[in-house]
């Protein structure tokens, strides 16, 4: 038919009444050449398996996993270990794997390679996006060989993810096990250098500063004490050496003028005493101290006033045979004095050796301060450090022993690998299928060239198409007459394309 002019439905059912058999003929064959095919084709069989992934059977709260790892990674990386070179050149030997194919054992592992498939599941119930299982496929042109590949590739997945998690527990434990002795090591070490600075510092540590405060001013007061003892002893032993002189010098009088300065003395001596019982109890402005100071004062002043004073002669302690009891006891009373002069002396050159010590602490407890503060930040900082791991090392020995009784993250073969009952490939209902779509395309390509090449009028269209005159005049076909051939052959004018017969005229124009 001509092809430059829209089709109908009548057009299309004219082609296909007359052609239909170019369709047809594909149609049938080429179904029939892929049922064929699919008999020469080595048959493919699957086998699948189902393991599914049991999260650790003691809670998390109690033991903390040590492989913090996603399951989707250590998926891929168990993966690529059972995939390797070593892992499956065993399984390929023992099941004679491609053997039959005059492969090199490099093509073979490519080949198996390619006949495993790991599919992952994802859970759709729980939005987590975990791995809930995964499934394991191999595929081989024996249903029985394929069966028992799957089920070796499944077990090494088993085995390997147990052995793996082992592996990763008990390296973790082995690595904090040496930095905990490290750590160790390191504290033990702060806390020496600790306990020497302390034993090298002792009362400039910090904290001290009160207690050295409370103590100097303690000493202070000691000192202060000590000072005025030493001056009332001092005060004393001139007025026991006056009265010596003064005792030396009535010597030579007669007796009824002794009697006064020695009852004065005695006074004296029973004052003094009083004062000092006065003093060591109560502080110097209680009236009782005060009266007794008062009296001796006086008594001082009266005895002072006695004549031949000024002209005593020089005391000495050192007692004579011809000395007097009251001269001997005088000088008795010196000698104790000095003992307790130097005594005294000598306690206040401690309190003040004392008071220099505290007063050296003090001053220095600063720069002592800043040092300890190092120190001490360095001894806490290892101490949490060695906390911390010692803490994370128990939590690791408690998920290695998880492990080591397989109580925790597992893989667990849900379906063991079937045995395939018919072949994945080649299927042939979708041979036979994709047959018959290429038969039909085939047959409409065939058709639809014949009719693109194919000139001849069969209708008024065609004529209209051409010529863009009117029909005048339709000579049906009959079967009585014979169509007589003609010669057509085409002429352009200026019109148009025009359609000529030679020597015969046209008998069938519709026809």
């Amino acid at each position: 038919m001509l092809g430059h002019r829209a089709l109908t439905l009548e057009d299309y059912g004219a082609i296909l009444k007359r052609r239909g058999w170019m369709i047809a003929i594909p149609a049938i064959l080429l179904p029939l050449i892929g049922f064929g095919i699919t008999f020469l084709v080595q048959p493919q069989f699957i086998s699948q398996t189902l393991v599914l992934v049991e999260q650790q059977k003691v809670p998390d709260d109690y033991v903390k996993p040590v492989i913090s790892e996603d399951l989707s990674g250590r998926l891929a990386s168990m993966k690529e270990q059972i995939l390797s070179r070593s892992r499956l050149s065993p399984i390929i030997e023992r099941f004679n794997l491609y053997g039959t194919m005059r492969m090199s054992m490099d093509d073979r592992i490519d080949a198996t390679r390619k006949s495993i498939d790991i599919k992952p599941i994802h859970s759709e119930m729980a939005r987590t996006g975990g791995l809930p299982g995964f499934f394991i496929s191999f595929k081989a042109s024996d249903a029985h060989t394929a069966q028992q590949v799957c089920g070796e590739i499944t077990s090494l997945f088993v085995s390997e993810n147990l052995s793996d998690r082992t592996a990763s527990a008990e390296g973790t434990t082995d690595f904090l096990k040496g930095q905990l002795a490290d750590a160790k090591r390191n504290l033990d070490e702060q806390d020496a250098k600790l306990a020497k600075f302390q034993q090298t510092y002792v009362g400039k540590l910090p904290g001290e500063e009160m207690p050295n405060m409370n103590m100097l001013t303690s000493l202070n007061t000691q000192l202060d004490a000590s000072t005025q003892a030493l001056a009332r002893l001092e005060q004393e032993k001139s007025y026991q050496e006056s009265m010596l002189a003064l005792q030396q010098s009535q010597n030579s009088q007669s007796p009824e003028s002794k009697l006064a300065p020695q009852a004065q003395q005695g006074e004296l001596q029973g004052l003094l005493s009083q004062e000092s019982e006065l003093t060591a109890r109560y502080t110097d402005d209680y009236p009782d101290v005060v009266s007794v100071r008062r009296k001796i004062k006086e008594l001082r002043a009266e005895m002072a006033k006695t004549p031949a004073v000024a002209s005593l002669p020089s005391p000495s302690t050192t007692s004579t045979r011809s000395d007097s009891a009251p001269v001997q006891q005088l000088r008795a009373q010196l000698r104790s004095l000095d003992q307790m002069i130097t005594q005294k002396k000598r306690e206040q050159n401690q309190v003040q050796g004392q008071i220099r010590v505290y007063q050296d602490r003090i001053s220095s407890s600063p720069m002592v301060q800043a040092d300890f503060k190092n120190l001490t930040r360095d001894y806490q900082t290892a101490q949490q450090f060695y906390d911390d791991l010692l803490k994370k090392m128990n939590q690791s020995k408690m998920a290695t022993d998880l492990e080591r009784r397989q109580q925790g993250e597992q893989f667990r073969v849900m379906d063991e690998p079937n045995l395939p009952e018919s072949p994945a490939f080649p299927k042939r209902i979708l041979f036979v299928g994709a047959g018959l779509v290429a038969g039909l395309a085939l047959g409409v390509l065939i058709v639809c060239l014949m009719e693109y090449r194919d000139t001849a009028v069969r209708s008024e269209r065609d004529i209209w198409a051409f010529t863009k005159l009117p029909t005048l005049a339709v000579i049906s076909y009959t079967a009585e007459t014979s169509p007589i051939e003609t010669k057509r052959r085409w002429t352009f004018g200026r019109r148009g394309p025009n359609l000529a017969a030679e020597n015969k005229p046209l008998m069938n124009a519709g026809g």
